[in-house]
């Protein structure tokens, strides 16, 4: 019989996968749930780098880069 605090730790992960400091996810390759958080936070950082230049610039993110003339 378990009792309401062992049900909310997350699951004890082998020695050598150690999970994320910010999940219970174990780091993983492929189409695991940490790799796509990770990726969504790039994808986040990404664009609000593109709004940052054009903020700053007062030009379109594909002219200040030179990909249009």
């Amino acid at each position: 019989m378990t009792s309401e605090t062992d049900s909310a730790k997350p699951p004890e992960a082998p020695l050598d996968q150690t999970p994320s400091a910010t999940t219970s996810d174990v780091p993983a390759f492929g189409w695991s749930g940490y790799a796509e958080r990770v990726n969504g936070r790039f994808a986040m950082i990404g664009f609000l780098s593109v709004l940052l230049v054009e903020t700053l610039s007062h030009d379109t993110f594909l002219h200040w880069s030179g990909l249009v003339p």
